[in-house]
């Protein structure tokens, strides 16, 4: 079925299509499973290569998608997340070459002894099985989940939005191509955008073959998936990131810093949206500062005493609560001088989405309480927010950046999307 004709689709037909695609994945997995490592890495090569080799194809059918989303009034940053270049395409293959220079989590022993009985006990890594994707916008997703539900030995089932409705049936196709030339099963990569809106709800429902769901966009898609689905799943968070300036910050980098988690990219969710100054750094730090966001394009939404502190240039409009609770994606940043460290580790307390926050000092103490103190997926010291990212970090790529406590925190890569299973080995023993 073609994503045109998801808009007639009934939630029975979306439910029976799901499900026959669910089933076929959970085969399919069947004979990933037991893959060698080897057997994986190949295939992510020969899906770089194919994304590298129908890069035309691919930016041709995402045109189409930015330039109905752009008509339709999308907002910019969310436009440059969906759009796809030659560049973003390359950076995209780079990141599954890098997959498969990782090590294969799968067969991994996360702990294991021999009792006293004589058993032998280990705890060992397997796949999950089915991994279902529900985003928006983002074909770059596409791609990172699909490689790295591959590493790890999963099928995946993809739900990415009719924004880039064309961009990821042209990549769906291309990888499963590229699957079927190296001798696995087209079905471990699949998407229900043909579905519609019904097909989303229907994956939401196909407990028992879709082994665990990751939503992956704003805070109304993630709240719609925790609250409807019969899956289990692992919730991903917005990023209402803080960067705070410390009285003792280096300002020149600082500066630098604040730029890079601002405007390097707008519309992803590791973007900086609240900038909180120590009172003793306003007078040495913000002039620089707020020039730089205003040359940049930034506006500027202020308290009262940041605002003095702006060029007469800049785009300034008094902050609200409303901003401080705001994950922005646009050129726009919340601006507040806080006294102290304490009034910013109260202000990030009550505002945090827990995503990222990061202290610019160089104050020892101060940063042993910043990190000591602060519950988010990720803290950083004298670094972008930009840095909270799987490819960045170490892990390839990432599927999503969970910002729940249970079972994964922070950008979700190859060990995440695997479970583990209990191997006792004896010798004929019997239970007292």
């Amino acid at each position: 079925m073609s994503v045109d004709s998801a808009a007639q689709v009934t939630d029975e037909q979306a439910s029976t299509g799901v499900r026959e695609l669910a089933q076929a994945a959970k085969t399919a997995s069947r004979a990933l499973r037991s893959a060698t490592t080897a057997a994986k890495n190949e295939a992510l090569h020969a899906l770089a290569d194919a994304l590298v080799a129908d890069a035309d194809r691919i930016l041709a059918a995402n045109a189409v998608d930015v330039e109905r989303e752009s008509a339709a009034g999308m907002n910019a940053g969310l436009v440059d997340r969906l759009r796809l270049t030659q560049e973003r395409i390359a950076g995209i293959a780079d990141a599954l070459r890098e997959l498969a220079a990782l090590p294969d989590p799968v067969g991994e022993v996360v702990r294991g002894q021999t009792l006293p009985n004589g058993l032998t006990v280990r705890q060992v890594r397997v796949p999950m099985g089915v991994v279902g994707m529900i985003y928006e916008a983002r074909p770059n997703v596409t791609v990172d989940a699909a490689g790295l539900a591959l590493k790890s030995g999963n099928a995946v089932l993809l739900r990415g939005g009719s924004a880039a409705a064309s961009s990821n049936e042209t990549i769906v196709a291309v990888l499963g191509e590229a699957l079927e030339r190296v001798g696995l099963p087209r079905e471990l990569i699949q998407s229900v955008d043909a579905y519609g809106r019904p097909g989303a709800r229907a994956l939401m429902r196909a407990r028992g073959l879709v082994d665990v769901l990751i939503p992956r966009g704003g805070a109304g898609l993630i709240q719609t998936v925790v609250a409807e689905s019969q899956v289990p799943v692992i919730e991903t968070g917005v990023g209402n990131c803080h960067i705070y300036v410390d009285a003792t910050a280096e300002v020149d980098q600082a500066v630098q810093i604040l730029l890079n988690a601002k405007t390097q990219r707008v519309g992803v969710c590791n973007a900086v949206e609240t900038l909180l100054v120590h009172a003793d750094a306003a007078e040495s730090f913000l002039p620089a500062a707020l020039a730089a966001l205003a040359q940049a394009g930034v506006r500027l939404h202020t308290d009262e005493t940041s605002a003095t502190h702006a060029p007469s240039s800049a785009d300034v409009v008094p902050a609200t609560d409303e901003d401080w609770a705001t994950e922005y994606l646009s050129m726009d940043i919340a601006v507040r001088v806080v006294p102290d460290l304490d009034a910013a580790l109260e202000h990030i307390r009550t505002w945090s989405s827990g995503h990222t926050e990061a202290i610019l000092s160089n104050d020892v103490a101060a940063v042993r309480r910043f990190t000591g103190e602060l519950d988010s997926a990720a803290l950083l010291v004298n670094a972008s927010t930009r840095f909270t990212d799987g490819g960045q970090l170490g892990l390839g790529a990432e599927i999503g950046i969970s910002t729940q406590k249970l079972h994964a925190r922070g950008p979700m890569g190859l060990a995440e999307l695997t479970t583990t299973t209990w191997i006792v080995q004896g010798e004929g023993h019997v239970r007292p």
